[in-house]
């Protein structure tokens, strides 16, 4: 297990995790994820930058030692244990290191690892420390995923630290961005499941950004941004850019009947120019329903009733989106019952926190009928117009 040089004094000493298919045990990794960690020397001094998922400690250690890497400092970026479960460890190592984070960071990693105070020095937003030839800088971007989040800047590199904001679930050998073919549809997941809830707060720190020019991106996650403006254009899009003429419709259906409404709901939209992405959501990876939404204008949950409510996995997945927080503008509901039910109220209530408009819900009793499927394209009309409403971004621009 070799260090990987990347640029002048700058080491990859983190692990691959190819196997992985769940995050948090919620969020699909259809590619496995890394847990980066990095290495930067200076002529006076030498920085380890995050680390690793505990279990993958031996291969860190490993990857130092192949440098013979000694850290005077080591930053931690953010105390989410996938990137600070071996710290104890690292700390232990090198006895002489201390260990940088903000106030809050602080008092996470205490919280979560018992690490010992005295080791541990705060720093503030825009403070510096020297390492010789190279001066590392410090950001602060509480909420950019956790409160105690910070941001690594290698002035003379050009080099953002920033863990796991620009990252990407993608486990791969291939180090370089601009190579990893899967990686702007990787990182587009990542941010609507990891990042898409604190919008206000990137776009914040983007403008902050500006001041910094960066030649190279290295995530925590997923390969390194050998193009930057590449991601920070993507991110500038999936944060403030208009939402397309597109609607995503997640369904789930026992007998067919739900399923039928779907199909003639996508054949109506497709007739008035709208584009639609429907997810099943018995056999639909989490991840891209989420990840279609980013820039989707409407939202379509479609569920037949069970015990007087929504299916469960309709249940599941509107909570999800709803905690997601897309810019979603308009959202409705459509299925079936036999008797009754509160299918509608309950999926409205858990995404009413996307703050969209609620178009009327199409409950069909049974299978559904030709004034059914007239509702249907009732719908479609409704939010064929809405979007007609709104700016929209163009398809190929998206």
């Amino acid at each position: 297990m070799q260090a990987r040089p990347l640029g002048d004094g700058f080491f990859w000493v983190g692990a691959q995790d190819p196997d992985r298919r769940l995050f948090d045990n919620l969020i699909p990794l259809p590619h496995g994820t890394s847990y980066n960690a990095w290495v930067v020397r200076g002529s006076e001094g030498t920085v380890l930058v995050d680390a690793v998922e505990p279990h993958f400690g031996p291969v860190l250690f490993e990857r130092l030692a192949s440098i013979g890497a000694e850290p005077d400092f080591v930053v931690s970026n953010h105390a989410e244990q996938d990137h600070s479960g071996t710290l104890p460890e690292v700390m232990a190592r090198f006895p002489r290191a201390r260990l940088l984070t903000t106030p809050k960071g602080r008092d996470l990693l205490t919280l979560h690892l018992d690490l010992p105070v005295d080791r541990i020095r705060t720093v503030e937003d825009g403070e510096t420390i020297s390492l010789g030839n190279r001066t590392l800088e410090f950001l602060h971007a509480p909420w950019v995923h956790w409160p105690e989040t910070m941001l690594t800047y290698v002035r003379e590199l050009g080099l953002l630290l920033p863990c796991d904001l620009f990252g990407s679930h993608l486990s791969t050998d291939q180090p370089w961005a601009s190579r990893s073919g899967l990686v702007m549809e990787d990182a587009r997941r990542y941010f609507a499941t990891i990042m898409m809830p604190f919008t206000a707060q990137i776009r914040k720190h983007l403008a902050r950004l500006e001041a910094w020019p960066c030649q190279v991106i290295a995530p925590s996650h997923g390969p390194v941004w050998d193009h930057p403006e590449d991601i920070l254009e993507a991110y500038r899009y999936w944060v403030d850019g208009g939402p397309r003429n597109k609607v995503v419709i997640a369904w789930v259906s026992m007998h067919g009947s739900t399923q039928r409404m779907v199909e003639h709901l996508v054949d109506r939209l497709l007739a008035r120019d709208v584009d639609v992405e429907a997810f099943n959501l018995s056999a639909a990876d989490l991840g891209r329903v989420a990840a279609a939404t980013v820039d989707a204008a409407t939202l379509v949950l479609g569920t037949p009733t069970v015990l007087g409510g929504a299916h469960p996995t309709a249940l599941h997945a509107a909570m999800v989106l709803g905690a997601l927080k897309p810019r979603i503008r308009h959202v409705a509901v459509i299925g079936s019952y036999a008797w009754g039910g509160r299918s509608t109220d309950q999926l409205a209530g858990l995404v009413s926190g996307l703050k969209a408009e609620v178009l009327d819900p199409v409950q069909v009793r049974g299978i559904p009928r030709s004034e059914d499927l007239a509702a249907l394209d009732a719908l479609a009309e409704t939010i064929a117009r809405r979007h007609a409403d709104l700016t929209l971004t163009p398809k190929e621009n998206a």
